[in-house]
């Protein structure tokens, strides 16, 4: 029978419909049911069985692609395909899709949440009154202020839209051109990357990691940067330059840093990531934008459709 290997844990929660369509299909299906993540070892062993795979953070380099034999299909749990190996995968004939959209909204709530968190001090005030304190520090409102989206794809657009309806000034920048009807659609204006920068009150990151992002925020772009500006990441971590951020809070070149993600997760304990996590101008949480109820089931209904029509297509 041939199989079809399913790693992320929203499938033994949420997806019994979905795992049950694929089994109609005609295919075998390995969940992993442990509530942990698999280890790579683990992953290996069952990888080299199967047919496709629904894949969340599990690494699918080079090397394991060789051992691959039967696979002919990949689908990521998600958008950002910096996991998998997608040109290797495609000179041997493996097709790799992705759930672009299903967690949008989701991803895009997180986002103003972080917002809303480093213009109001939330998480440290709520920190400080479990310690007996009563503190009082004063945040600034979101209105009139300038949010500066870098990415204008589906979480970038669905930012714009919530904070253009809070009464926020929207630009966007992107590597691609945006048609002037979606920028007018979402009351936004295109400004270079440059221009973003010196302008925006809030900055949120929202492109994908590749060689060309990597560290596209860093100290020349820090520096460009108003001082009282938030920083907002909610793509990956690699995308900013984090020993940049460290420096540029220290010193009060930037007010917020508020990311899900982080270059090596979880932090490594080292000094610098130490010194970082204990700043009351920097939040971290656990890559969870995209965690809510509604997008898990969207994208376990949208990667189990796109891998049974990718392995239909290979037959």
């Amino acid at each position: 029978m041939k199989k079809i290997l399913v790693t992320p844990r929203a499938f033994h929660s949420y997806g019994s419909e979905a795992i049950k369509k694929m089994q109609e299909h005609g295919f075998e299906v390995i969940v992993n049911d442990t509530g942990l993540q698999f280890t790579h070892e683990q992953f290996s062993e069952y990888a080299k069985e199967v047919d496709g795979i629904i894949v969340g953070v599990d690494i699918i380099d080079r090397e394991l692609l060789g051992k691959c034999k039967k696979l002919k299909a990949i689908v990521k749990f998600g958008v950002g395909t910096d996991n998998i190996d997608v040109e290797y995968a495609s000179k041997l004939g493996i097709e790799v899709g992705r759930t672009v959209g299903s967690n949008s909204t989701s991803v895009a709530e997180f986002t103003m949440g972080l917002i809303f968190a480093s213009a109001r001090n939330i998480v440290s005030s709520a920190m400080d009154v479990k310690e007996g304190n009563w503190n009082k520090p004063t945040g600034v409102e979101l209105k009139d202020k300038t949010i500066g989206i870098i990415g204008f794809g589906n979480i970038g657009r669905e930012v714009a839209r919530i904070a253009s309806g809070i009464g926020m000034n929207v630009i966007a920048y992107d590597v691609v051109d945006i048609d002037e009807n979606v920028l007018k659609q979402y009351n936004a204006r295109f400004e270079s990357f440059d221009t973003l920068l010196e302008e925006s009150h809030i900055i949120t990151v929202h492109v994908p990691l590749m060689e060309q992002t990597r560290n596209l925020i860093s100290h020349r772009e820090i520096n460009l940067m108003k001082e009282s500006a938030f920083l907002i990441n909610v793509a990956r971590g690699g995308v900013v330059d984090e020993k940049a951020v460290l420096e540029a809070l220290k010193n009060k070149k930037i007010a917020f840093y508020a990311a899900d993600v982080f270059s090596s997760e979880p932090p490594e304990q080292n000094d610098w990531t130490l010194e970082l996590l204990s700043l009351d101008n920097f939040i971290l949480t656990p890559h969870i934008a995209s965690r809510t109820l509604e997008a898990e089931i969207n994208t376990i209904n949208m990667s189990t459709d796109i891998l049974l029509g990718l392995l239909e297509k290979s037959q």
